[in-house]
């Protein structure tokens, strides 16, 4: 997969990250970049998920969806201090600015978005 995100407007692409390229592809992304920390086995993720989709759709190529399974790639979910799933972390420029823990509310993942986006 390119590491650059679709930006056709209204339309989210997802990256699905991995060890090897996690880092290339986070400092080749502009903007905010939404990683979501999750495992297939986990429901709270598999609850969040679409809600996390319908975010960047609507963000109109502002934010980035990507995604890390846990299980695949145990390095980089101790690099970032992952001990509970669904884990959200807001990146800029490369640096973690906020993080959500759980399947919150659509409207506590928008209040973020809506800050760090213009921040």
């Amino acid at each position: 997969m390119s590491p650059s995100p679709s930006r056709n407007r209204g339309v989210a692409e997802t990256i699905h990250l991995t060890e090897k390229s996690f880092d290339e592809v986070l400092v080749a992304t502009e903007g905010l970049v939404m990683v979501g920390f999750w495992a297939e086995w986990c429901g709270p993720c598999r609850a969040i998920a679409p809600v996390l989709d319908e975010l960047a759709a609507a963000s109109e190529g502002r934010v980035t969806l990507m995604k890390v399974n846990v299980d695949e790639n145990h390095g980089l979910a101790a690099r970032y201090g992952i001990q509970s799933i669904p884990m959200i972390l807001f990146f800029k420029e490369g640096a973690v600015v906020d993080r959500v823990l759980g399947a919150v509310p659509k409207a506590v993942l928008q209040s973020v978005v809506t800050a760090r986006a213009r921040a």
